[in-house]
Formats: C-alpha cells, structure tokens, sequence
C-alpha cells in the first residue's frame, strides 16, 4: 500500500458576488504534481464534516447547519451518483486550521472583497484523494436565508461541490450596465456567480448532475450515457480553452466542458442518449484563472461557432472524434 503524502490545494475564488466583473462545463478540479495532473477525488463515503459554532447578523450557527444539511442533500439526492454525507457536530474550530476536519463556516475575510466563499483540500499527492476539505462563507457579505441577502443555502450548494472535486462552469449570462455586473440566466449551480436574493442555485442543473455523476457514478451512470468527443483547432492548431456546449435537441438541456490542452481535445460526458447542438466559443468575459491555472495560454481569439450537423449521444459508447474548426475574431 503506497503511503499518502499530503498536500494542500487551495480555491480561493470559488464563489464570487457582483462586483462589476464577470467570470465563468462541467470542469473536474486537478492538481498537477510532480508533472503529474491528478483529479481530486473522495474514495470513501460518507464525507463526515463539522459546522463552525460561530454565526453572524441574520444566520445563528444552528441555520447555518440547518443550510448546510439541506445544501449537502442536495448533491447526495442525484440519482445518478453515489455518495453520503454525514454531520458529525459543531465546532470551536475554523475552516482552513489543516486539523483533520472537514469544517464549514464562517470567515471574516475583509481581504477578499467581493468573494462570498472558498473551498480548499489536503489531498493525496500520489493519487488525488480528498483527505480533508474546508469552506468558509466570507462575513463581511450580508447573508439571509431569505430574499434579502446572500442566500447561504445556494451558495453552499456551490461550494460543496467545489468539496467533492468540481470546478466552475461556463453555463450562465451576466449583464454589465454602467460598471456592474447582474446574473440574467444560469444553467449551472458552479457558475461562479450570484446576485443577492437569488435561491435558484439550490437545485442543480443537468451540467452539475453529469459532472458529480462522472466523478462518482452509481453502477449504471457510465452506461446509460454517452459522450462526445473531439478537437478544437484555429488556423490548423489546437485551442486550449474553448467552451463547448452540447445542447439536447429534444429536452434543450445544456451539457458542457473544454478543451483541456493544447492539443484541442475537449469530452462532454454523462449526457442523456439522444441528438445535440454543439456550439463552441471563447471564455472571454472573465479571468481565465477562474478556470486554468495561469499563465496557461488560453486562445480567445475566435469567433463563436455552431458545429454543422447535430450530433449523437449514444449510451455507454463515445463518438467518433470530430473536428471543430473556429475563425479568428
């Protein structure tokens, strides 16, 4: 048995509110290691985690649980994938005390402005199993289970998965006007922002089921659905970076992910067998760190296209790979 060697990996704009900036599907969290990319991954449930004592105007420490038991219920709901939560108590610890714990609460964190929570991981080195995760809700925001703040139940929902080994994704509309941003549409619970008083993050989206369902998929996950496959290239190169997003024709269900390296090789998983539209376009309305580590160097440079033909998802198979050829802007 190979020892563990731990590490800490830290998200530290996992959730971000308006702020006049934007930022970005399905986006598995790695750590590149030793020159080694690993995902990061629970290899056992239940995931058994502590609430902080400690609340703040408008959330007692006991909605604070009450928030996150209903937040972590909902990822354990997902039919499609398998995984168990456990509360184990209150604390007088704090997140990010690298104590063994998995602790959730609140931060005063006037340092980040504009962020509303972060989670971080000591993890495996060897293998990118979870050992321990933390997420703190940042104090210095005005939080309210009801309209009249932040909700801290969807943000919880937001970071848990971030807990459980996802990223953010692309699948959400901001609208700029005079300086600040506003969210008009999201199809993603890890789109990375939120306007206060939205309660829309507490229930996922098909982009946030396919991914926790690729993570941790219960025996028949793989096998009733498919995924496709293919290549990005600009002027006979790869992209590193493109968004692509696999819309169903029929259900009109949005389904995303990226090219993931330089060569332009991009998998959308864990779709619903049936026909989709892919569309392609450029992650150019936030910061880029938000998605790949930098300086990754991230094309953005290109034209939003429309694959020309709809393409089939076939259960428990992969498509032939296709190549998606974008133009320059």
């Amino acid at each position: 048995m190979k020892p563990k060697v731990p590490i800490l990996v830290c998200a530290s704009l996992a959730c971000m509110c308006l702020v006049g900036q934007s930022v970005e599907a399905y986006l598995p969290l790695t750590e590149e290691i030793a020159g080694r990319r690993v995902t990061l991954h629970w290899s056992g449930f239940p995931v058994r985690y502590f609430a902080s004592n400690r609340g703040v105007p408008g959330v007692t420490p006991s909605q604070l649980q009450a928030a996150l038991d209903r937040a972590f219920r909902t990822w354990q709901d997902v039919p499609t994938a398998s995984m168990t939560f456990e509360f184990v108590g209150f604390t007088e610890g704090r997140p990010f005390e690298a104590d063994g714990l998995n602790t959730l609460g609140f931060l005063d964190r006037p340092d980040m402005e504009g962020v509303l929570g972060a989670a971080g991981w000591i993890i495996d080195a060897l293998t990118g199993e979870i050992l321990e995760s933390d997420v703190f809700f940042n104090s210095q925001a005005s939080w309210s289970e009801t309209a009249s703040g932040f909700d801290l139940e969807s943000v919880a929902v937001h970071e848990i998965g971030h807990l459980l080994g996802l990223g953010h994704s692309g699948l959400g509309q901001v609208e700029v006007g005079a300086g600040v941003g506003r969210v008009v549409a999201s199809e993603a619970v890890m789109f990375p922002l939120v306007n206060a008083g939205m309660i829309t993050g507490r229930r996922l989206k098909a982009d946030d089921i396919a991914g926790v369902s690729d993570l941790y998929p219960d025996g028949n996950f793989r096998a009733a659905t498919g995924s496709i496959q293919g290549r990005v290239s600009l002027s006979g190169r790869g992209v590193l970076g493109a968004h692509v997003v696999a819309l169903n024709a029929e259900t009109g269900t949005l389904t995303a992910g990226f090219s993931l390296n330089e060569q332009g090789e991009f998998v959308v998983a864990g779709l619903e067998p049936g026909l989709y539209v892919l569309r392609v376009e450029p992650i150019d309305d936030g910061p880029v760190g938000s998605f790949f580590d930098e300086p990754a160097p991230v094309e953005l440079n290109f034209q939003t296209v429309y694959f020309s033909r709809l393409v089939p998802a076939r259960g428990g198979t992969r498509t032939s790979s296709l190549d998606i050829q974008v133009q320059p802007k």
